[in-house]
C-alpha cells in the first residue's frame, strides 16, 4: 500500500506555531483525510466548514488544501441530503477516463 502525503496545514496559527492544541487538530484532520476517498473528503470538509461558520469555507481551505468551489459543492450536496450521490460508488455512472477502444485494421 503506497502511503499518502499527508497536507500540512497553512492556517496562520499552524504557520506560527502560536497554539499547539489547534496545531494538532489541524494534522488530525489532515490525517484523516488523507485516508477518505474523494466525495468523503469533500464532505467532511463540508461539515467542517459549515461548522466554523462565516469564514469557514476559508479556514478549511487553509487547514485541507481543498479548493474552496469543492468545499463549496460539498455543502450543497450535503444540503441536498446527498440525493443526487450514488450510494455504492464513489463517481457518478459515466464519470471518468472513456474506456479504451482498439480499432483493429480491417
Amino acid at each position: 500500500m503506497s502511503l499518502k502525503t499527508i497536507h500540512e496545514c497553512k492556517c496562520t496559527d499552524c504557520q506560527n506555531r502560536t497554539d499547539p492544541d489547534k496545531q494538532q487538530l489541524h494534522h488530525q484532520m489532515n490525517l484523516m483525510m488523507s485516508r477518505l476517498d474523494e466525495q468523503q473528503r469533500r464532505w467532511y470538509a463540508a461539515i467542517e466548514a459549515q461548522r466554523n461558520g462565516h469564514g469557514g469555507t476559508h479556514l478549511v481551505h487553509q487547514i485541507t488544501g481543498l479548493d474552496v468551489k469543492t468545499i463549496r459543492r460539498g455543502i450543497s450536496e450535503i444540503s441536498h441530503e446527498l440525493r443526487q450521490r450514488p450510494s455504492q460508488r464513489v463517481r457518478l455512472s459515466g464519470a471518468g477516463r472513456p474506456s479504451v477502444v482498439k480499432k483493429s485494421q480491417v
